[in-house]
């Protein structure tokens, strides 16, 4: 109690704990079933004094950290083989990227937002949503995780093999230009940001997802 009412004294002085971005909208005092948060300031130094933020970054580390360690491992796996077939296959990848990336943004939701990535970041921020302060911070410790991710499968799959296939990278197959290659990409982070601003959305219905999953 006697906490509760410190707290209360502090008033301004203490940095306002937010709702991470990507979970359940609040309910409104107003007969509105959303709430809409004010647009977040550019810089925001209170935010380096709070503990949740330092807590969001390691998530988004962790979060991209065992993204890219799954997803580059499962890649480097199928080329290793001889036939697709003795392994999980094109589909097999593409349920290793979506279905690691479903379960991360569950998991770090409620604590940064779960956006493992920095265009997903960048966007949330151009929309208000985040500060300059924890964009800049979140696409460092997205970078580093992904790095570090990267490194772990370069150690285990050796360095002749993962340099001599790419290091499971994308890369324009024959017949295609880097030019529509480049399109791909637009249009996939188009629909990879849109996805996240919708989930994002107060004024959903679907209150309690985190990723719009229901119609």
């Amino acid at each position: 109690m006697e906490a509760k009412e410190q707290d209360v004294s502090l008033g301004a002085n203490k940095f306002p704990e937010r709702q991470p971005i990507g979970i359940a909208a609040q309910s409104h005092d107003d007969g509105k079933d959303y709430k809409e948060p004010p647009p977040a300031p550019l810089f925001e130094p209170s935010e380096l004094t709070s503990w949740s933020f330092y807590r969001a970054g390691i998530a988004e580390f962790v979060a991209t950290f065992l993204f890219l360690y799954i997803t580059i491992l499962t890649v480097m796996g199928v080329n290793r083989s001889e036939s697709k077939c003795k392994t999980v296959g094109i589909q097999g990848i593409a349920w290793s990227f979506g279905g690691m990336i479903f379960a991360l943004v569950y998991c770090t939701a409620g604590i940064s937002g779960g956006h493992i990535n920095p265009a997903v970041t960048f966007g949330l921020f151009l929309a208000r949503k985040l500060s300059l302060t924890r964009a800049v911070f979140y696409m460092v410790m997205q970078t580093l995780g992904a790095i570090c991710g990267a490194g772990v499968v370069k150690g285990f799959e050796g360095k002749t093999f993962y340099t001599n296939k790419n290091g499971g990278a994308n890369f324009v197959a024959p017949g295609y230009t880097k030019g529509d290659g480049l399109g791909a990409e637009i249009v996939g982070t188009f629909v990879l940001v849109y996805t996240v601003f919708s989930a994002t959305d107060a004024k959903r219905s679907a209150r309690d997802s985190h990723v719009p999953v229901c119609p």
